[in-house]
């Protein structure tokens, strides 16, 4: 019988394997996963969210289904079993190939091969766990993941409990493996900060004014692609004038003109490794008090490098920050200060499920080695200018602890 086209590129296609890590580095991460599950008392879980995904499998894509036709679920996913030597990874036809080309699943479960008129992805996925004697005892789900969305989750949840499994929420589970990165983990980081080192620098080639701050925003993705850059996970913002006061204003046809500042807030990509950086930008001397904040909120940075530490009290950073900026008079004025985690991030968001802020009492948390998270000062600038943004990454090592950027934190003026 003549095979059709569809049925041989299924069937033969084989593009060089990209894994991004040794078999040896995701057979560990099962393990502290499953060293998670048991503590939390958990017998399977069903990890649907793309990082965790990734993280687990090497799995990834420029596209995972989230909200489309009612009639297609976005399940696809990882299931993990406390007692079992590896993960099921349930995927559809649609994504055959790219998962054999990028997960290092040994048991992959594809949806479509043979299925029939009417018969459903959620389905399938639930009967074949059921089959594996899965569904007994506490399946932990992704709870707080966008990842399906809250209609198609309840849906799987309802699956599962009615063959007699008691669901609860598993979200932290994989949050708190990935938190504490692995020296090949911070070897991409420390590439992705270079990337946008590249990134910033070409922002500030670019501008000048006149131009407008799509201008700059396009100067910026075409730099760190060059650099072997990947998209960041959030659109980068570009701000200027008064819109530099909203954080997180989409780029637009808005020229930049004489006296603005300009804040351009990016991220550095390298297999799928966030490392997040802001700079504000003066279109022409700014107003002295302008200039008196900006030289304020940057240096910040000078004064810390002197402070971080492997296992730092995150209470000892925060009153550090407080009192520094206190000292400087422009404590009132803050719009956020503080931080959150990052790493493997896949749209529509950058920030990791860890954060600090002055804001919230840390209990007893350290930055512990392994650990890689954005300092981030937003201030309201004088003189109705707008707002400041300063960024830059810390990574915490077990013998030492550093900003990542190479990036001078206060950026000259723009003339």
């Amino acid at each position: 019988m003549t095979m059709t086209h569809r049925e041989r590129v299924l069937k033969f296609i084989r593009p060089e394997m990209e894994t991004i890590f040794s078999l040896e580095e995701y057979a560990e991460r099962l393990q502290r996963v499953k060293a998670g599950m048991a503590a939390a008392g958990i017998d399977m879980l069903y990890l649907t969210s793309p990082e965790a995904i990734c993280y687990l499998s090497g799995f990834r894509a420029e596209w995972y289904q989230a909200q489309g036709p009612m009639s297609w679920l976005p399940v696809s996913g990882l299931a993990v079993h406390v007692d079992g030597d590896d993960y099921i990874h349930f995927e559809v036809q649609n994504e055959q190939v790219i998962a054999g080309f990028t997960s290092v699943s040994r048991d992959l479960r594809i949806f479509g091969g043979d299925a029939q008129p009417g018969d459903d992805v959620l389905d399938f996925i639930v009967d074949e766990l059921d089959g594996e004697g899965w569904l007994k005892g506490r399946v932990g789900l992704e709870m707080y993941s966008y990842r399906p969305n809250r209609a198609v989750s309840e849906m799987l949840q309802a699956a599962m409990e009615s063959k007699g499994a008691t669901v609860v929420d598993g979200t932290a589970i994989v949050g708190t493996v990935r938190k504490i990165k692995s020296p090949q983990e911070i070897a991409y980081t420390r590439t992705a900060a270079r990337i946008g080192d590249i990134g910033m620098q070409a922002a500030a080639d670019t501008l000048q004014a006149g131009v407008t701050e799509l201008d700059v925003y396009g100067e910026v993705v075409r730099a760190m692609a060059k650099a072997g850059g990947e998209n960041p996970s959030i659109t980068m913002p570009v701000s200027s004038g008064g819109k530099s006061a909203c954080m997180h204003a989409l780029a637009s046809r808005k020229k930049i003109m004489p006296g603005e500042v300009v804040n351009v807030d990016l991220c550095g990509v390298y297999n799928r490794y966030h490392t997040n950086m802001a700079r504000t930008f003066c279109i022409g001397e700014p107003h002295p008090e302008v200039s008196r904040y900006l030289d304020a909120i940057t240096g910040v940075k000078t004064m810390l490098t002197d402070v971080i530490r492997p296992n730092l009290p995150v209470l000892e950073l925060l009153q550090t920050i407080e009192g520094y900026y206190k000292d400087t008079g422009i404590w009132q004025d803050q719009c956020w200060v503080g931080g959150y985690d990052l790493g493997i991030s896949f749209p529509p968001d950058w920030v990791g499920p860890w954060f600090y802020d002055v804001h919230n009492d840390p209990d007893d948390a350290v930055f512990e080695p392994g650990m890689t998270t954005n300092y981030e000062a937003n201030f309201y600038l004088p003189n109705l200018a707008g707002m400041s943004m300063f960024i830059d990454m810390m990574v915490f090592t077990e013998d030492s602890a550093e900003f990542l950027q190479q990036t001078p934190a206060r950026m000259p003026v723009i003339a």
